[in-house]
């Protein structure tokens, strides 16, 4: 591991120097502060958010069912071996309590299909929408260079595998994160609503 680290971190500085002997122009960008700072990621993380509340309110809602069933079910058993019933009625209990396992049975299959299923649609709609609020933001970038005439830039926020920083410094002459923020963030709302339909939100949709 720490021999990839060092030959991805050689392949930065090889790349970057490579770029200044080509004559590049090199800018630099926070990424992490530009992201969290997006009006429509911020929006983007509300709707996510609810609907991740939504989903664990419907699942406490069906085990809470789920609960009830079973309550019944134990009544079932124990009318079943109630002596102080006639035969006839206990079986017809053991029988009920049967046919009720078999519910139990397949709603506790239902629950775990419904849980495993949201979450992983959940899952993959927060990828999606952070795949299309980065492609967002690539595109202000690409705007924001294509006027200062930078010809690479650098996120300053990434981290290597072992969590160190792979740019270890920066002089944040050449930065563009502030210039990039201020126009993604051009047409927020000046008090962003609780609920609002992004066009990320509205992208993952699709």
């Amino acid at each position: 591991m720490k021999k990839m680290i060092l030959i991805l971190g050689l392949s930065l500085a090889i790349a970057l120097s490579a770029g200044a002997a080509d004559g590049q122009k090199v800018a630099t960008i926070d990424l992490r502060k530009v992201f969290d700072g997006y009006w429509h990621t911020k929006q983007a993380d509300v709707l996510l958010k609810e609907q991740s509340a939504e989903l664990e309110k419907e699942i406490k809602t069906m085990i809470d069912q789920f609960r009830k069933q079973e309550d019944n079910y134990k009544k079932l058993v124990d009318g079943a071996n109630d002596q102080a019933l006639s035969q006839a009625e206990r079986d017809k209990r053991k029988k009920e309590a049967e046919n009720e396992l078999l519910g139990l049975r397949d709603f506790e299959a239902k629950i775990k299909q419904y849980d495993t299923t949201s979450r992983t649609t959940l899952v993959e709609k927060q990828r999606r929408v952070r795949e299309n609020l980065l492609t967002e933001i690539r595109d202000q970038v690409k705007v924001i260079v294509k006027k200062t005439g930078h010809t690479l830039v650098v996120d300053t926020a990434a981290d290597s595998a072992n969590g160190t920083p792979i740019v270890v410094f920066n002089a944040g002459t050449d930065d563009i994160s502030d210039a990039v923020l201020s126009q993604l963030n051009v047409n927020a709302p000046a008090t962003p609503p609780a609920k609002a339909d992004t066009k990320a939100e509205k992208q993952s949709a699709k």
